[in-house]
């Protein structure tokens, strides 16, 4: 049984594009023993500071199982912090650690050495469009 597509299979292209630019990024990951969900969580934390369990959830794309084992193997390796929020005792905010910090401070050079090459390589002008283009498109897919 063959399918009459007409379009090309985005979510593959998507999926393609993001083990492209991972596979830059990957082995300085590897380097420091953190995996591409460990690296997110220290992204969102690079990126806010100390942030609520259910935005990490959110912004790390990591599903809320697969979440807790992710902070309890960063926490054991002194990553991050966990405590109780001040305003409300039963969610839990995350930190990163001084060690935390130290690894994200040093990942972002080669990441965004490599994001300096893309500009480069596909000019300032489409990789903004890359970017608008991706938030264009998230946007359209979230349910109303």
């Amino acid at each position: 049984m063959t399918a009459n597509f007409t379009h090309r299979n985005l979510p593959r292209l998507l999926l393609q594009a993001r083990e492209s630019v991972m596979a830059h990024t990957r082995p300085s990951l590897r380097e420091y023993h953190l995996s591409d969900q460990q690296w997110r969580v220290l992204r969102v934390l690079g990126e806010h500071g100390a942030v609520e369990t259910g935005r990490v959830a959110r912004e790390a794309f990591i599903l809320g199982p697969s979440l807790t084992g992710v902070l309890a193997r960063m926490e054991r390796d002194g990553l991050i912090v966990r405590c109780r929020d001040p305003q409300d005792a039963r969610r839990s905010v995350i930190d990163a650690t001084p060690a935390g910090r130290k690894l994200v401070k040093r990942l972002s050079f080669s990441i965004e050495s490599h994001y300096e090459w893309l500009e480069t390589s596909l000019g300032k002008a489409k990789l903004a469009q890359l970017y608008e283009l991706l938030d264009e498109l998230i946007a359209l897919e979230q349910p109303t």
